[in-house]
C-alpha cells in the first residue's frame, strides 16, 4: 500500500515525537548511558537539528519569490476593472473580526476555568526578562509602503512586498500588450516556483521528523505538569476557534463542508505545527489553497500572504488566556474595563507588530502593560510556549485558509468541483 504524502507527514510527526520523548526519558533514567549521550550530542543537537533547520530555511527560501510572483499574477489577471479593493476590504475585515472573536473567547473561557487560581509559581529569570518595545502604530502604517522594494525583499518585509506586488500587478493589467507579455512571463515563473514547492514537499516527512525529534528531546516536560490548566485552557480555546469559528465561516458563509475543508488542509496544518512559522508554511498553504481547496490564484495570492503576515488569532488567544492566568497568579483584578482594553490592544497588536521579530512576546508584553499587569509574568509561560506556539501556528494557518475560502466564494473565484473532489 502506497502512502500519500499527508500520511507520510503525519507518521513522521508521530515518530519524531515518540523518539524525542523516549530518548529524553532514557536520558533522565540513565544519564551516563552511551546511547543517550550519542542521541543528545550527535543526533538531536547535530544531525536532527541540522536537517530541521535546512528544511525550514528551504521553505523560507520560497516565501518572497512565491508571494511576489503569485500576487503579480493574481492582481494582473483581474484586469483593468480590478476587484482588488473589494477583495482587500473583505479580507482585512474578516481577519480583524476573527481576531476579535478569538481574544473574546480566550477571556471568556479563561475566566470560567480560572487556570491561575491558587497557583503560586516562582518566576525563573523574571528579573532578567525585559520586553521588547512595540513600534508606534503610525510607524507600522508608514512602514507598509516601501522606499526600496528590493530591500524589502532582501529583509523579508512581507507587508512591503505585498504592497509593491499589488502596485506592480495593477500596472501590468493596465499596460496593454506590453503588460500581457509581462503577465505571461510571470505566469511562467509562477508555474516554476510551484514546481519547486512540489519538489520540496517530497522531503517534508524527513524535515518534520528531524524538527520534532529534536524539539521533544529538549522539551521541559516538568513545566507541562505545573502549567496544566493554562495549557489545557489555551489548547481548548484554540481548537474551539478552529472548529466553530473557522468551521462556521466555511459552513454558513461559504456554504461548504467544514470536514472536507479541514481534510484538504492537513498538509498545511502539519507543516504549521512542525515549523511553528506561518511564513515558512506559506508555500504549502498556497499550494493547498489553490490545488486542493480550489481558490483562484487572484484571491489566494493576496489573502494567504496577508493572513500569514497579520492574522494571528492563535497569538491573540494566547494573550487572552495568559493575561487572565498571570492576573490570577498575582491576585490582580483588572475588571471589565481592563478586559475591554485587552480585547482592543490584542486585536490592534496582532496587526500592528506583524513584521517585528519576537511578535508573541512583544504583543503579550504590550497587552500586560495596558492591563496594568507585571510584564515579568511572561517568564512563567516561556518554558512551554514553544510547544504551544506550534499549535497556535496551525490554527493561524487554518484561519488564513478559511478566510481565503470565504473571500473566494464571495468573489466567485472558487472551484467547487475541485473542493469536493476526494484527494
Amino acid at each position: 500500500m502506497k502512502l500519500s504524502l499527508t500520511s507520510k507527514i503525519l507518521l513522521a510527526m508521530v515518530a519524531g515525537i515518540a523518539l524525542g520523548l523516549l530518548m529524553q526519558l532514557l536520558g533522565s533514567l540513565f544519564p551516563d548511558n552511551p546511547i543517550s549521550t550519542f542521541y543528545g550530542v550527535w543526533l538531536a543537537e547535530g544531525l536532527f537539528n541540522m536537517g530541521g533547520q535546512i528544511f525550514v530555511n528551504s521553505l523560507k527560501l520560497l516565501v518572497v519569490p512565491l508571494v511576489f510572483v503569485s500576487l503579480v499574477c493574481g492582481t494582473s489577471s483581474l484586469g483593468e476593472n480590478s476587484r482588488m479593493g473589494a477583495i482587500a476590504f473583505r479580507t482585512v475585515g474578516l481577519y480583524v473580526m476573527t481576531t476579535c472573536i478569538a481574544i473574546t473567547l480566550a477571556l471568556f473561557f479563561a475566566n470560567i476555568v480560572n487556570p491561575g487560581d491558587g497557583l503560586a509559581l516562582e518566576l525563573p529569570g523574571a528579573d532578567a526578562f525585559s520586553a521588547k518595545e512595540s513600534p508606534p502604530l503610525i510607524d507600522v502604517v508608514v512602514g507598509m509602503f516601501p522606499s526600496n522594494p528590493f530591500a524589502a525583499m532582501v529583509e523579508g518585509n512581507m507587508l512591503q512586498v505585498i504592497v509593491f506586488a499589488i502596485l506592480f500587478g495593477v500596472a501590468v493589467s493596465q499596460a496593454g500588450d506590453f503588460g500581457n507579455r509581462v503577465s505571461a512571463t510571470f505566469n511562467n515563473f509562477n508555474e516554476v516556483i510551484m514546481k519547486m514547492v512540489n519538489i520540496l514537499m517530497n522531503f517534508a516527512p524527513y524535515g518534520v521528523f528531524c524538527l520534532l525529534a529534536k524539539l521533544f528531546f529538549t522539551l521541559d516536560v516538568g513545566a507541562l505538569g505545573s502549567l496544566f490548566w493554562y495549557i489545557a485552557t489555551l489548547v481548548f480555546v484554540l481548537l474551539f476557534q478552529a472548529t466553530f469559528v473557522y468551521g462556521g465561516l466555511v459552513k454558513f458563509v461559504a456554504g461548504l463542508s467544514p470536514l472536507m475543508f479541514f481534510k484538504k488542509m492537513r498538509p498545511a496544518l502539519s507543516m504549521g505545527f512542525s515549523t511553528a512559522s506561518s511564513n515558512a508554511t506559506m508555500p504549502v498553504t498556497m499550494e493547498v489553497a489553490e490545488e486542493k481547496i480550489g481558490i483562484h490564484n487572484s484571491v489566494a495570492s493576496f489573502t494567504i500572504p496577508l493572513g500569514a503576515t497579520i492574522n494571528m488569532d492563535g497569538t491573540a488567544i494566547m494573550q487572552g488566556v495568559a493575561t487572565v492566568f498571570i492576573a490570577q497568579i498575582y491576585g490582580i483584578d483588572i475588571g471589565l474595563l481592563g478586559y475591554l482594553t485587552v480585547i482592543l490592544t490584542a486585536t490592534l497588536a496582532s496587526i500592528g507588530t506583524a513584521g517585528v521579530p519576537g511578535v508573541g512576546l512583544i504583543t503579550l508584553s504590550m497587552v500586560l502593560q495596558q492591563a496594568g499587569l507585571p510584564v515579568e509574568g511572561v517568564a512563567i509561560i516561556l518554558g512551554v510556549d514553544r510547544l504551544l506556539d506550534m499549535i497556535r501556528t496551525a490554527i493561524n494557518v487554518s484561519g488564513d485558509a478559511a478566510v481565503s475560502t470565504v473571500v473566494a466564494v464571495k468573489e466567485n473565484k472558487l472551484d467547487r468541483e475541485l473542493f469536493n473532489r476526494a484527494s
